[in-house]
């Protein structure tokens, strides 16, 4: 018999112990911005409703007292078995929570940071031969909410997170200017008029999209081998695992997510993903932009097309480089990677 909140209670303390351990590590503005969002989904508080100030500060002195009491615990087995189950042990979790529609999701992310979710099952299926496991209403997070990941071959999809992702665009986008890739995207679920209807339709067509990015990371990940896992995990500079995730990236989209959404004619999410390409993948891929902006004024989606096409063959070349390199001379591979990235990796040009 499944006792649910002995469960989420387990979940959440091990969510509480990743961001003891690596919350910190952000910039003090992305931290603080994050905090607002975790303080809102934990609360309970609605998209757009203010935040109360004293006692949001009040909660951040609580939460990092409590980061410095559990920094250094074990995470805990979750209490499915006599013995309890490994938490990051996802797939042997899934099997006992996914006939009562629940779904888990454990794993690695950014600079190693472990991540841990427990929500409602929203629904399941298979694309392109990979499992897609679509959660809902979320009972444990940790700080960092990751829209969609592969985790253990499967693609595991945060719906809420997606919605966050998108009030959080749109709330920044009123401060900006308005005629741009992002704006376009917002104009084309038509926000304006029906900001709740806009805001589901384009949480379909972007969660959509994030499910063609991670069918791409899979391709990749078959085209790269183990090699590439191998170098990805023992980077230790963050700008050289940066730059090997915008590589791929880079060749996920251009395999699988721009070729589709270009083929379906699907505009907002052309739009968004452009909004979203900034920092290094912007800088690696000048191209790209150039041919949206050609596709804006003229409206022919050749140009578009015909460079997320070369764009292909480009990134995995580029892929191939980057892995030779790291294991050519693996003590050296991050200083090595950092100077490609420092100019002698040319992005792919119009």
């Amino acid at each position: 018999m499944l006792e649910l909140p002995a469960l989420i209670d387990t979940v959440q303390k091990n969510c509480t112990i990743a961001d003891a351990r690596h919350a910190r590590d952000m910039t003090m503005c992305t931290f603080l911005l994050e905090m607002r969002e975790y303080y809102r989904w934990e609360m309970e508080i609605p998209y757009g409703a203010r935040l109360p100030k004293d006692e949001l500060g009040d909660w951040l002195n609580a939460r990092e007292s409590e980061w410095d009491a559990v920094e250094d615990e074990d995470f805990a087995p979750l209490p499915l078995t006599e013995s309890g189950i490994d938490p990051f042990e996802a797939d042997d979790i899934n099997r006992a929570l996914i006939p009562q529609g629940l779904v888990y999701s454990s794993g690695l992310g950014h600079f190693r940071k472990p991540h841990f979710v427990l929500a409602e099952l929203k629904r399941a299926e298979v694309r392109d031969g990979v499992q897609v496991l679509v959660a809902g209403c979320e009972y444990a997070r940790d700080l960092i909410a990751p829209p969609a990941a592969m985790r253990n071959g499967a693609i595991f999809l945060r719906m809420d997170a997606v919605r966050r992702l998108l009030w959080n665009k749109y709330e920044e986008w009123q401060w900006k200017e308005k005629d741009t890739a992002l704006g376009r995207a917002f104009a084309h679920y038509d926000f304006e008029r029906d900001i709740e209807r806009g805001l589901d339709r384009m949480a379909e067509a972007e969660s959509e999209a994030m499910i063609l990015h991670e069918i791409g990371e899979a391709r990749a990940e078959s085209l790269l081998g183990e090699e590439w896992n191998t170098m990805l995990g023992q980077l230790t500079s963050r700008h050289a695992e940066l730059l090997a995730r915008a590589v791929r990236d880079h060749l996920a989209d251009c395999m699988v997510t721009l070729p589709t959404l270009l083929e379906r004619g699907a505009i907002g999410s052309l739009h968004f993903y452009l909004a979203n390409l900034s920092g290094l993948r912007r800088a690696l891929f000048p191209a790209l932009p150039q041919a949206y902006d050609t596709w804006l004024g003229s409206g022919d989606v050749a140009t578009l097309a015909g460079t997320v096409k070369a764009a292909e063959a480009h990134w995995l070349d580029v892929a191939h480089r980057l892995t030779e390199s790291y294991h050519r001379d693996p003590a050296h591979g991050n200083v090595q990677l950092n100077t490609l990235a420092g100019g002698d990796l040319a992005g792919l040009t119009l």
